[in-house]
């Protein structure tokens, strides 16, 4: 080990050159300065596990996410002349699967929301109606409170308009 004798008494150093005060950093020069400082923010080991688990895992994704797309690839160059060949099938099939899907979608949309209005104006109390009694209570004490500040300051502002333009 390595001694420095300063003011009497004998200090031992850790390895690598760092001091265990700030004093014996700035005097051991840049090195010991640069290994302070990168062992005061080194991770714990704790923290390091936890890069490992990072690591091996997106390795692992990453090698999965290769094989599928190589998968895929391959999948669609075998497939390809079965494709072109049934093109004239599929293309039809695709856009009435979809208009009906979409024709469906649209259809239980609607009677959802007809469902709902219907038993919210029956006074059933369907779900989310309490929200609509806030909102809709918000919304007229905001037209009321907006009546109010015009009736209030609707003579100051009209009887402006009339200064600005006097021969109006």
């Amino acid at each position: 080990m390595a001694e420095r004798f300063s003011s009497g008494e004998a200090q031992y150093w850790p390895m690598y050159g760092s001091s265990p005060t700030s004093t014996n950093v700035s005097n051991g020069g840049p090195i010991a300065s640069f290994v302070h400082q990168l062992r005061s923010h080194s991770p714990t080991s704790s923290q390091l596990f936890g890069y490992l688990a990072l690591l091996i895992s997106s390795g692992i994704l990453l090698f999965l996410l290769g094989v599928s797309v190589t998968a895929a690839v391959l999948g669609f160059i075998v497939f390809l002349p079965l494709i072109v060949i049934s093109s004239p099938i599929w293309i039809p099939v695709f856009v009435l699967v979809g208009g009906f899907l979409t024709v469906s979608g649209f259809l239980v949309g609607t009677v959802a929301v007809v469902s709902w209005t219907y038993r919210y104006f029956r006074g059933m109390h369907p779900v989310g109606s309490n929200q609509m009694d806030y909102a809709r209570s918000r919304i007229y004490d905001t037209a009321s409170h907006v009546k109010d500040y015009a009736r209030e300051y609707g003579g100051y502002f009209h009887g402006r308009a009339k200064d600005a333009a006097p021969g109006a």
